[in-house]
């Protein structure tokens, strides 16, 4: 459908919410009709899969500017912005981090702490990592004006 999933969660026991995060492929920002295409397709696949039982709520959204880092390519696409990441078991010596995300080698997710320090976190381990919102993020955002 031109879009890439960022993140799934199912939240909830009595009637599940599914989240879905998405981008547009081709890196433009993602509208309100696309996150109702999405809806109705995955609702479809949801409908005939039916793999949560009972009622459920599905959500579908735009990852949005302080976004969660959960891809190398997110690691690397994002180096030189503020984020935070807490890792499943202890790196360095601890779980929470925060500095300035260097990029991803494919395994690993690159950090320079706020002591100057640099630390390398196995994908595999970070639990959930996000961008910090900061001036620098809105204005990277923000959607070029052209003049034709």
């Amino acid at each position: 459908m031109g879009f890439e999933l960022v993140r799934v969660l199912v939240l909830g026991r009595e009637r599940p919410t599914v989240q879905v995060m998405a981008d547009r492929a081709d890196g433009a920002l993602i509208s309100v009709e696309d996150c109702e295409a999405i809806s109705h397709a995955i609702g479809a696949v949801l409908d005939v899969e039916n793999p949560i039982p009972g009622a459920w709520t599905l959500e579908v959204s735009s990852a949005g500017i302080d976004r969660p880092l959960t891809r190398a390519k997110d690691w690397e696409r994002f180096a030189g912005h503020e984020a935070r990441a807490e890792t499943a078991m202890p790196v360095a010596g601890r779980r929470r981090f925060a500095g300035i995300v260097l990029g991803s080698d494919g395994t690993q997710a690159r950090l320079r702490l706020e002591d100057g320090t640099e630390v390398a976190l196995p994908l595999s381990e970070i639990r959930r990592a996000k961008l910090v919102l900061t001036d620098a993020l809105i204005a990277a955002s923000a959607p070029t004006n052209r003049t034709n």
